[in-house]
């Protein structure tokens, strides 16, 4: 076993979920996540934690969804009752096929989603952790030879948390204290409300209020947006690819789309439910460790000079305590390059030039 497979155990356990003696922890396993598995496995019994281990495949899912009727029962007793009683949930990506369920038809995936509202909850209201072990098909679908891919993903996960905390810490503060963002490029200029709202410092732990491994964001909810933003880093959803998507708001919602490639997807995303047309997150990447595409929104969306903002549910840590966020069945990212001819503002004031914040060398006045 690489012993970078047991390092990235090692801080998914103790660094990002934090896992203590007499937890219990739900692990999900995808197909080709099993050396993962395995030194995760070693980690919590070292521990004395409870491990229940799960299979997850979109494969698996793939037969479900097209064999079935599409008549869903609301959250399963059985299953929600497993995530009620975690301590702790570790999701470990590692698929065969990252495109297994693109032939599922729409609807069925929006009824299936929607039916497991009180589950998402429940896995939500635990520490979990959405991790990936690095696999020939996620090599394959970001273009890249297998050892090259495996040495990037350690080179995004195997950080100085520490340290990156302490610098995202910056933006988060000027965050917190401002009460709007713009974002502006050559073909984009959005506002977005922020006041009263709470950045997540996301240093891959829960700590931070942050849930995936690597992560190096720093991320807010915000609302009443206005303008128009254009989406030019190519991804994957529900299987299909989409290009170049370009959203424009009017008091906060969608009221026009279109895309290059996969606009049927973008409509089925944004007819889900009236929460899917809101945005639920702000998204400023921070993690210079990832130096490249990779169609995988887990690494893309933490890049460093890149922008992303969520159609659909807002998180419970960016609000005020008590209050409601947007809601949705969904929680769909997209990504945007702010590396050129482009810039971030809180309150008029620009943080951000071309990819560079403006307490790093080289940011431009």
């Amino acid at each position: 076993m690489d012993e970078r497979v047991r390092e990235h155990a090692a801080v998914l356990v103790d660094w990002s979920a934090r896992v203590e003696a007499g937890d219990d922890v739900v692990v999900s396993v995808g197909p080709d996540a099993h050396e993962l598995a395995v030194a995760v496995a070693e980690k919590l019994g070292e521990r004395g934690a409870n491990l229940l281990a799960t299979y997850s495949s979109g494969e698996l899912t793939r037969a479900y969804l097209r064999a079935h009727d599409g008549d869903f029962e609301d959250d399963p007793a059985h299953e929600l009752a497993l995530y009620e009683n975690a301590d702790v949930y570790l999701s470990l990506g590692g698929g065969r096929n990252t495109s297994a369920t693109a032939d599922v038809d729409g609807e069925t995936r929006q009824a299936y989603s929607s039916a497991n509202g009180e589950i998402r909850e429940a896995r939500l209201d635990s520490r979990w952790v959405s991790t990936v072990h690095p696999t020939r098909s996620l090599a394959q679908q970001a273009n890249m030879a297998y050892e090259a891919y495996r040495d990037f993903a350690y080179d995004a996960i195997l950080r100085d948390w520490e340290s990156l905390a302490d610098e995202m810490g910056r933006l988060k503060e000027l965050l917190d204290e401002g009460s709007a963002v713009r974002l502006v490029s050559s073909d984009t200029d959005l506002t977005m409300e922020i006041e009263g709202r709470t950045a997540v410092n996301s240093a891959a732990s829960v700590a931070y209020d942050s849930h995936n491994l690597p992560s190096g964001e720093v991320f807010t909810a915000p609302f009443a947006t206005e303008g128009t933003v254009a989406f030019d880093v190519p991804m994957t959803l529900h299987g299909e690819a989409v290009r170049n998507v370009r959203l424009e708001f009017d008091d906060g919602e969608v009221v026009e789309y279109d895309a290059e490639q996969g606009e049927s997807v973008v409509g089925e995303i944004l007819e889900t439910d009236e929460g899917a047309r809101r945005l639920g997150e702000l998204g400023i990447g921070m993690n210079r460790g990832i130096d490249r595409y990779t169609d995988n929104i887990l690494f893309d969306e933490k890049m460093g000079e890149t922008v992303h903002l969520a159609l659909g549910r807002a998180y419970d840590a960016n609000l005020p305590e008590g209050a409601s966020g947007n809601d949705s069945a969904v929680h769909v990212d997209l990504i945007t390059d702010v590396s050129e001819d482009s810039r971030l503002e809180i309150d008029g004031d620009v943080v951000q030039r071309n990819g560079t914040f403006r307490w790093e060398d080289g940011f431009e006045e």
